[in-house]
């Protein structure tokens, strides 16, 4: 439960104290969210090479398709017109796009560079 809870606080994947994300980005301002280079608390290196961040796009992906086919289901029970859904649709995808961001690359990290030291606490 404690991963998950750092996952979702956005917590480095190996010390669980330092903040991954320096600012959480804004979709309505259309400003992306700005990852820090390297841990501040335990110096950890967030990307650990270059282009260790092109498979969490296939997390994203996921994700979205997943809440997008939430939100149909949902509207079925409120609508039968298929463009409102489709408004509706989009503009989850639109508004929830910066936290799926986040969320994607902190479950790429945790998947593929989570070393917790187990003597720390």
């Amino acid at each position: 439960m404690s991963q998950f809870k750092d996952i979702i606080t956005e917590k480095c994947p190996v010390c669980g104290e330092g903040h991954v994300f320096a600012k959480k980005g804004n979709p309505l301002l259309f400003r992306m969210p700005k990852m820090e280079k390297d841990c501040k608390v335990c110096g950890h290196k967030f990307e650990i090479e270059p282009g260790f961040f092109y498979g969490a796009m296939y997390v994203s992906y996921a994700v979205t398709v997943a809440e997008m086919v939430a939100v149909f289901v949902i509207a079925q029970f409120f609508t039968s017109d298929i463009k409102i859904m489709l408004c509706l649709i989009a503009a989850t995808a639109f508004l929830l796009s910066t936290f799926n961001f986040r969320l994607s690359r902190m479950l790429w990290m945790y998947m593929f560079d989570s070393r917790r030291k187990e003597t720390a606490g």
